[in-house]
């Protein structure tokens, strides 16, 4: 099996993190935000844990076919047409959390912050919250800003973006533990991609988010 087969298109700084062994078998993984499965393939292939959400039944429909045609024990279940920021899952249901270009589509600070909180209320203590999202590190001067955090990129597009002070701002807001250095790649000064890794720790020093009458009914099954 070559080398795209095995690992389809999964992002390049997520197959790091696979190769630092912060991703092993035995974990529980939710792709939130999960489009086509671009980075389900490895992990549906080699029988990890697999879950995955987005609010495009289309999309979500590419992902069961994947699932089916991958991994022999996959459910449909294990795929809902979802929006990040209120998924179903109970609290403290996966040991690692994907959010591969999704952040950057939130429409304002709000809504933002209620897609990282949520990703945060699902992951379990002691789990990795990977994301990638667009940002203006090392852009600054070629981005225009528009209403709500919102701004227009060189290659045309509008997007969400953050910069460091932001993610550091959240990473503490979260009681976050940063995995490594905040990274930028910088594509041709058209758009910068920002990778940030956070640890949830043991133990936090906030109250809780309470679940939802779904979360609870949920937690019930499990």
């Amino acid at each position: 099996m070559n080398p795209r087969e095995l690992f389809g298109e999964m992002d390049i700084y997520l197959f790091d993190q696979l190769l630092k062994g912060r991703i092993t078998e035995k974990m529980r993984i939710l792709d939130a935000g999960c489009g086509t499965g671009r980075n389900l393939t490895y992990f549906l292939r080699s029988g990890y844990n697999v879950f995955a959400v987005d609010r495009s039944e289309d999309a979500v429909q590419c992902v069961m076919k994947l699932g089916q045609t991958l991994a022999p024990e996959w459910t449909d279940e294990q795929a809902r047409v979802e929006p990040v920021e209120k998924m179903s899952f109970a609290n403290d249901s996966f040991d690692v959390v994907i959010s591969c270009a999704v952040l950057h589509f939130a429409v304002n600070d709000a809504h933002f912050q209620q897609m990282v909180q949520e990703l945060w209320r699902v992951l379990r203590p002691g789990g990795l919250l990977f994301a990638r999202l667009a940002s203006t590190i090392g852009i600054e001067d070629r981005v225009i800003r528009l209403e709500n955090d919102q701004y227009k990129l060189p290659d045309g597009s509008t997007r969400f973006l953050v910069d460091e002070q932001r993610l550091m701002k959240m990473t503490e807001k979260l009681q976050g533990i940063l995995l490594e250095p905040i990274k930028t790649v910088n594509v041709a000064n058209q758009r910068c991609m920002t990778t940030w890794c956070l640890k949830k720790p043991h133990i936090l020093f906030f109250d809780p988010i309470e679940e939802s009458g779904v979360l609870e009914k949920e937690h019930s099954v499990e």
